[in-house]
């Protein structure tokens, strides 16, 4: 049987840059040569699109980017049929691509923007497509949607654009503190600060406006974090839940990365019947907002036990020691065979 070719797309003009590349590296290592053919399509800070011929190790420490002898230029042509295109010497060269594995975290790969590329090309995807993608990313309108589905999210406002102070802290008096405040369209917690004063909001709002033009304001839930590893098109399979055990604070981006005072327990710490739950809550939370291949559902579990929907992340992180895979791991499917699956379901 002829080998598929897959085009793995990392980097990306956005703030989770670094952990895309280490992202990439693993699924990169952990795809099967003897059913695929892998192209390594880099985009840079910049937002340049690069073929890289070099060494896939030198991915996560980012100099690939700087290897100019294995770089060509390269991008997705909209027109249908074209594929890849290579530019070398003034020559524009096609390279047929059967599917797009598109591992760019946050803006601009995560929130439909590639997907939709790829859609007007004629190109499978690995993940959700554009729609979905574009949804899952905005928390205020998933957060809606999922709402009309029964289940419970936290009390929020949404401002899409920069409010006046007293219109700002009218409408934060209507929520109890603790507040979270948070980019609606943003990932990795990028300008998220937790609020225990309403007149930290004006500094914390505009810390959100970094990274986003719209914020939403939500009150914490008193309980904790858990997450649901969902895979698949039609037929749906979960992995175990895990917990986020916090020490305080919250769960943002130098302890995602790094654990200095928390910890993630994968099974979580609770009982078969709250898991199953949870994990019928999280494919219910799936299809209602169109997701397909693959998606990490947060989910907050309350003191009393109650389901609170936190956000949809289409691709999250997915090095070895990533909460995604580590949930599928004990489900009983290793890293090698969670790729392979899920570049299955986006050539179906």
């Amino acid at each position: 049987m002829d080998k598929k070719t897959v085009a793995v797309v990392f980097g990306g003009n956005s703030p989770e840059y670094e952990v895309s590349l280490n992202s990439a590296y693993s699924i990169i290592s952990a795809i099967d040569r003897d059913k695929y053919d892998v192209i390594l399509v880099g985009i840079t800070r910049q937002g340049q699109w690069y073929r890289y011929t070099g060494d896939a190790g030198d991915i996560p420490a980012d100099k690939w980017s700087s290897d100019v002898s294995r770089l060509r230029k390269a991008l997705i042509s909209p027109s249908l049929g074209d594929g890849l295109l290579e530019i070398e010497g003034g020559q524009v060269r096609p390279v047929p691509v059967d599917v797009v594995f598109p591992v760019l975290h946050g803006c601009y790969g995560e929130d439909g923007t590639i997907q939709g590329l790829c859609e007007l090309a004629g190109i499978p995807v690995v993940g959700s497509g554009s729609a979905s993608s574009a949804l899952c990313m905005d928390k205020d309108r998933a957060h809606k949607l999922i709402s009309h589905a029964g289940i419970r999210i936290p009390k929020s406002i949404c401002f899409e654009f920069a409010p006046a102070a007293a219109e700002l802290d009218s409408a934060a008096r209507e929520l109890k503190l603790p507040l979270f405040v948070k980019p609606v369209n943003a990932g990795s917690s990028f300008g998220i600060t937790k609020v225990e004063d309403y007149r930290e909001l004006a500094a914390a709002v505009e810390a959100a406006l970094i990274y986003d033009d719209s914020v939403i304001i939500e009150e914490s839930v008193d309980g904790f974090e858990t997450g649901c590893a969902v895979v698949g098109n039609r037929e749906l399979r979960t992995g175990r839940i895990d917990e986020i055990e916090l020490s305080g604070g919250f769960f943002d981006y130098e302890e995602k990365y790094t654990l200095k005072t928390s910890k993630i327990h994968v099974p979580a710490r609770i009982d078969e019947s709250t898991e199953r739950s949870l994990q019928e809550t999280a494919k219910t939370i799936y299809r209602a907002l169109g997701c397909r291949g693959y998606a990490r559902i947060d989910i907050f579990l309350t003191r009393e036990g109650g389901i609170v929907f936190n956000e949809a992340n289409t691709i999250p992180g997915f090095t070895t020691h990533s909460r995604f895979p580590n949930m599928m791991k004990h489900a009983g499917v290793d890293f090698s065979e969670l790729v392979d699956t899920l570049i299955g379901l986006g050539l179906e």
